[in-house]
């Protein structure tokens, strides 16, 4: 072929108008099939895949070729395309009507043995995989991932485009005030001995922005936490940014309704409803044990102190007289699981953090329990009543300290959803608005009161009175969204005034001096007639990961970590010189 002949179409791009034309195509080597007279290669780009044919008859030259052709081999090819003869028909793929006879072949650069097969129920280990990137990123599954994830990106920004929100670069190297995991820094080479910080978020610049008077901003933007890493957490993500000035829940919550509503449709061809369910944090804490729940089933969780209020079981009595909790559960029809998996049940909510698990069989005439015997006729009879349980069903109680007891009896939940198969994949998805949540949380270990979201989001209104009386009963203007029990987004309305700024702070233990070092640029911001403002942010990365049904961002994201934060492909973090290092005077010991 000569220099020059560039490809005419792409390898998913060929139907049956194009019979009779003479195309170049270039790619990949798919597979390869010597049928011992004839050479039938699979050509592959991002595009899709062609069939090609190699005569030896016809054009002896390009056969020759043809014959040394290995997967991966990267190839042009030129040819006249024609109707698959009858019988042969490949109805998956969209050039599967057609396919090119080859006159001419051009070799443009070899390949070795890939370390795996380049398709998609690959069996290599993901750090091969991740060792490999490249190679890992040209399967059919992962290229669908990242053209998915672009097609993601530019509906959002199309979106926020057309109503009138702008989108503004905020900076990379910042200055470092942590929000609750630890900061990358960057050592400054220019003033020795300071650092900058990589962005947790945003959220101080988004504010200013606020202030600045730009009234509604968004970011698909880069962001870093140093925090351990998990399948749906990396150390590096994307997140889209939202703020808007003069805006209240309800408002914030129809534009992220309506963008959801739009990617759903645009990208699933899916239409859901709107608005969104809501729950208080108090009610998705008793429901279903954390604030991220899965209401693709049912299992819901219900507290039951009430029950037994007048109780002499001990465990229970101690229970309610130290302020704690007693969750139930009904398991519908269950009630003949074995004692080996009720055992099972217990080791796990053992390795929770409970003490131990109670259960009951509601059988015909009686009711089983190791604890049945400690349990008046009048307990037992309220509790099925309690749970709603029938003949058939089985009960599992949980009692402790509140918020452990809740979060051990969600997790519990979910185990049980699925190994009973609860849950279906396929099922229609489940989003919802989390609100109410409390503005500040006690460390045991610190002694002291932290945010719970960050100390820029304003307390309800209603719970301003009991900052001083009460602060840890004060609840935040904060939002989470849901998402078939992983969280989406989340979101406040901040404070926009010094004087509760300076409120919040001082609760949270942060002196003047700290936080005039760490936030004063934009507190005295807000003396300068700061509008009233909230936003959200979305993970990305996680929005993505629902989007195509993976179960880890690792597989949405182009070059991601592991789990102990390496990247394999370029061998991250390395070692840099000792002139360097000597640059930005540090030494390492």
């Amino acid at each position: 072929m000569e220099k020059g002949d560039f490809r005419t179409h792409t390898c998913g791009e060929l139907s049956k108008t194009n019979i009779g034309e003479n195309v170049i195509l270039n790619g990949w080597i798919d597979s390869r099939r010597d049928l011992g007279g004839v050479i039938f290669v699979y050509l592959r780009d991002r595009y899709g895949k062609t069939q090609v044919v190699f005569e030896p008859t016809k054009y002896p030259e390009a056969y020759q070729t043809a014959k040394i052709l290995r997967s991966e081999f990267v190839i042009a090819v030129a040819g006249i395309v024609q109707k698959r003869p009858d019988g042969t028909i490949n109805e998956k793929l969209s050039t599967g009507q057609i396919e090119v006879i080859a006159d001419r072949i051009k070799i443009l650069n070899e390949s070795e043995t890939t370390p795996f097969e380049i398709k998609d129920e690959v069996d290599a280990f993901e750090d091969l995989r991740l060792k490999y990137r490249y190679l890992d990123l040209r399967r059919n599954r992962m290229q669908k991932n990242i053209l998915l994830r672009h097609k993601m990106y530019q509906i959002v920004r199309r979106y926020f485009d057309d109503n009138g929100f702008l989108e503004i670069e905020t900076p990379i190297l910042m200055k470092s005030t942590p929000e609750g995991a630890r900061d990358f820094l960057v050592p400054s080479r220019l003033q020795p001995g300071k650092f900058y910080a990589l962005p947790q978020s945003p959220q101080t610049y988004k504010q200013i922005l606020m202030v600045s008077g730009f009234d509604r901003y968004f970011q698909i933007v880069r962001c870093f936490r140093d925090e351990d890493l998990r399948a749906d957490r990396q150390l590096e993500f994307t997140q889209i940014d939202i703020e808007m000035s003069f805006v209240n829940e309800e408002l914030i919550f129809k534009v992220v309704e309506d963008l959801m509503r739009k990617l759903f449709k645009e990208v699933l061809s899916i239409n859901i409803e709107t608005p969104f369910p809501r729950l208080s944090y108090q009610d998705a804490m008793e429901k279903y044990g954390t604030d991220k729940p899965d209401l693709r089933f049912g299992l819901e969780m219900t507290t039951v102190n009430s029950v037994f209020a007048q109780t002499d079981f001990r465990v229970f009595k101690e229970t309610l007289e130290s302020g704690g909790v007693i969750s139930g559960l009904c398991l519908k029809g269950q009630a003949d699981l074995s004692r080996s998996q009720l055992d099972s049940l217990t080791e796990f909510v053992k390795k929770n953090g409970a003490k131990g698990l109670v259960w009951l069989k509601v059988k015909e005439k009686e009711i089983i329990s190791p604890i049945s015997k400690f349990l008046s006729d009048k307990e037992i009879e309220e509790l099925v009543k309690e749970l709603n349980a029938d003949t058939g069903d089985l009960l599992l109680l949980l009692s402790g300290p509140r918020l452990l007891t809740l979060n051990v009896m969600g997790t519990l939940r979910k185990e049980i959803a699925g190994r009973l198969n609860l849950i279906n994949q396929n099922s229609e998805n489940k989003l919802l608005w989390v609100t109410d949540f409390p503005l500040f949380e006690w460390d045991a270990e610190t002694q002291r009161l932290y945010a719970v979201h960050h100390p820029f989001t304003s307390p309800k209104t209603e719970d301003v009175a009991n900052l001083d009386s009460n602060p840890i009963a004060v609840r935040a203007r904060a939002y989470d969204l849901v998402m078939n029990g992983h969280e989406l987004a989340g979101g406040s309305i901040r404070i926009h005034e010094s004087r509760l700024q300076t409120k919040i702070f001082e609760i949270l233990n942060i002196s003047k001096e700290e936080a005039e070092n760490k936030f004063g640029f934009l507190t005295n911001a807000f003396k300068y007639g700061a509008p009233p403002h909230g936003g959200i942010a979305f993970g990305f990365d996680r929005l993505v990961m629902l989007f195509t049904g993976e179960a880890s961002i690792r597989d949405v994201i182009a070059f991601p970590k592991t789990t102990s934060g390496l990247s394999l492909m370029d061998d991250s973090p390395s070692q840099v010189s000792e002139q360097q290092l000597k640059e930005l005077q540090i030494k390492i010991r």
